[in-house]
């Protein structure tokens, strides 16, 4: 990349840093905000995210900040190992995505302090909180819909997106023997001929495609594609490199076709796709007001998600790719709604039209950049090279 183009990077990097120092103190027991002026609470998947970014930004304020948040968690965290989804609100419960963020948040703060007790009690209760969470009292974990980010969306059964955080805070933790038990799951076919034979179980692969389903639940799943999940399976080594690289060759022609018909408005992917339309078997009639085609979760374009992307090219050593994806995302971060500052950091934007929607400075966006932009540097994956190494050569 050339000297202008870092230029330009650092100058985003900087703002960044700026947002997320301006976010750190909320009003919520001095906890983190998760966006600048709207979202003042501190939700916990969105701060827990945002430790990728802030624990390679090498800022004692930030990383202090996220191990309160993880103190705070550990103390409103319920008898059984639950973790709340607000993070001073031990009541506010039911999300499935807040205690496997927690725990694979919690063993990247281990990896980078060298604490490798840091809150020991409440990463066990954790732990045995999510073996029960397996219906089948097995490996994969199931949620309900509308459970875990997306909560205009419908994810049943066995997500994508959470089982990679299983999967990863297993690896992380150290707890290999039933991390290859949830790969070795995650790897059986999605079961599609209608008929469940006893003793056959779901997985998330699809046949004929290169990605992983976004979710599964005995004879039902959609094969639509969840730009989230898939990144963090290639990030977390779960997806071979083999499989990593026919997944990126498949995202970027995908895209290229809906550029080419005006669904898609920028150089980065959407979040889901195909869109869900109305008619579709997965519609809901609430998508009309919150969730319609190209929005919100419905494809619509996340700056934090796409920080996840740029990560996982750069596990794949796609490191040209990687850079061209970095500079449209410092392009799309300055995008704002308001109009009022130089960088939006825009909770996401319209597929269609690259419009800025949401909250401007959300913490997640911002830290999710810096995170990209460390990788691309540097051509390595903070806290997920060693989990990739160890895995056996495909």
């Amino acid at each position: 990349m050339d000297t202008s183009s870092w230029l330009t990077i650092n100058a985003a990097r900087d703002a960044a840093l700026k947002v997320l120092l301006h976010n750190v103190n909320g009003p919520f027991h001095g906890l983190p905000r998760t966006a600048g002026w709207g979202y003042p609470e501190p939700y916990t998947r969105d701060l827990l995210i945002s430790f990728f970014g802030i624990g390679v930004s090498g800022n004692d304020i930030l990383i202090n900040s996220i191990r309160k948040v993880l103190e705070t968690l550990a103390k409103n965290q319920t008898p059984h190992g639950h973790i709340p989804s607000l993070v001073h609100d031990k009541q506010d419960l039911g999300a499935s995505d807040s205690t496997p963020l927690f725990l694979l948040v919690a063993g990247m703060y281990r990896q980078l302090t060298g604490e490798h007790t840091f809150l020991e009690e409440a990463v066990n209760n954790s732990l045995q909180w999510m073996e029960y969470q397996s219906p089948s009292d097995r490996y994969l974990v199931a949620q309900q819909p509308t459970s875990d980010w997306r909560d205009e969306q419908w994810v049943l059964g066995y997500g994508l997106f959470v089982n990679t955080l299983v999967y990863s805070y297993l690896r992380m933790l150290g707890r290999h023997e039933r991390a290859d038990k949830v790969k070795q799951a995650m790897g059986r076919f999605t079961i599609t001929g209608g008929v469940q034979h006893r003793h056959v179980h779901e997985g998330l692969v699809v046949k004929h495609k290169p990605y992983y389903a976004m979710w599964s639940y005995k004879v039902l799943s959609s094969e639509r594609f969840d730009l989230l999940g898939n990144s963090l399976a290639i990030l977390s080594g779960l997806a071979a490199p083999t499989r990593a690289a026919e997944m990126i060759a498949w995202v970027e022609e995908e895209c290229a076709a809906l550029q080419k018909s005006g669904d898609l408005a920028v150089s980065l992917p959407p979040n889901f796709f195909p869109y869900t339309k109305p008619g579709d078997n997965d519609w809901h009639e609430r998508y009309t007001f919150f969730n319609l085609p190209g929005e919100y979760h419905n494809g619509g374009i996340w700056p934090f998600i796409c920080g996840f992307y740029v990560a996982a090219l750069v596990a794949a050593k796609k490191y040209r790719l990687a850079e061209e994806k970095l500079l449209e995302l410092t392009r799309v971060i300055t995008i704002t709604n308001s109009g009022t500052v130089d960088y939006g950091f825009n909770e996401w934007l319209k597929a269609q039209d690259g419009a800025a929607k949401g909250q401007e400075w959300q913490t997640w966006s911002a830290a999710m950049y810096l995170y990209a932009v460390k990788c691309v540097e540097e051509r390595r994956t903070p806290f997920f090279e060693e989990m990739r190494a160890r895995l056996p050569v495909a």
